[in-house]
């Protein structure tokens, strides 16, 4: 484990990954703002977030800064920052509990799943479907944003997006399980 760890943090320090680490940051600063029904602050945080995640990955593959620390903290500041949207948007009544719930059990078996690798020395890349359920839930936080005005012209945008994008999370699941099934069984075959 502490090998892993150690691989981990190797060329962590560079601007994509601090990029990741404000997103981590600015998560509890969006809960506080939009929980104390500061909708457009917590738009603005919410949008800077959302870029440094758009930014971060531009950047780490044009300068070939693409460390093991970005592809876990990456998407786990990713995870984060959509589920305490999410969440926060249930408890203002705003999005239903159900998807929340599924994709709030989706991320933690991910996390779980994601912590098993590691300790193997394996690290699961992101894949196309799960960047596309991302992009999807960013499109139905900012919707949910103006889920008031969306209901009071009978369109409810944002929580039919939070629908579809709860759905491409769970094909991504599966998607990431037989990906990190076939990393496991190549790591298992001798060299």
């Amino acid at each position: 484990m502490r090998n892993a760890l150690r691989n981990l943090f190797k060329d962590a320090w560079n601007v994509p990954n601090a990029l990741t680490v404000l997103r981590l940051i600015l998560v509890p600063v969006f809960i506080y703002l939009y929980m104390n029904d500061q909708r457009w602050p917590a738009v603005a945080v919410f949008a800077v977030a959302s870029l440094t995640d758009l930014l971060d990955g531009k950047i780490a593959r044009r300068y070939n800064l693409i460390t093991n620390f970005g592809k876990l903290f990456d998407p786990l500041s990713d995870k984060l920052l959509i589920i305490s949207a999410i969440v926060c948007f249930g408890l203002k009544g705003v999005f239903p509990w159900v998807p929340i719930i599924l994709v709030v059990l989706k991320e933690l078996l991910m996390l779980t799943g994601g912590m098993v690798m590691l300790r193997k020395g394996i690290v699961v890349s992101s894949v196309m479907v799960g960047k596309v359920a991302m992009c999807s839930f960013v499109a139905a936080v900012f919707l949910g944003f103006f889920h008031q005005e969306l209901a009071a012209a009978g369109i409810p945008l944002d929580v039919i997006l939070l629908w579809v994008s709860a759905a491409l999370a769970m094909a991504a699941l599966v998607v990431y399980g037989k990906q990190a099934w076939e990393q496991l069984k190549g790591k298992k075959q001798p060299a």
